[in-house]
């Protein structure tokens, strides 16, 4: 159909990766892809953070090895970032 973009098959890497680019949006380390500006929203990179680490918990054993790696650096870095977003920004109010 004219005007459709063709379907993509997603697979579990694009699947986290997808939600680890919306938790880098969400602690404004990148630019919200429709605003183009930088929207810090704390509780919901937190909220994501906390989802991957729900899937890398409930799909322990029965990722490939790559998929396990992948998913635990990235939880990692996401962490990190989050816990230096917050030293900036000092304690919540």
């Amino acid at each position: 159909m004219a005007g459709q973009e063709p379907h993509v098959a997603i697979d579990f890497t694009t699947f986290v990766l997808s939600l680890g680019s919306s938790a880098l949006v969400h602690m404004g380390e990148v630019a919200h892809p429709e605003a183009q500006q930088e929207q810090e929203n704390v509780a919901l990179a937190r909220q994501t953070i906390d989802i991957l680490a729900m899937l890398e918990e409930k799909t322990r054993g029965n990722l490939t090895a790559e998929e396990s790696r992948f998913l635990l650096d990235l939880l990692a870095e996401l962490r990190l970032r989050f816990v230096e977003r917050q030293n900036r920004s000092g304690p919540p109010a």
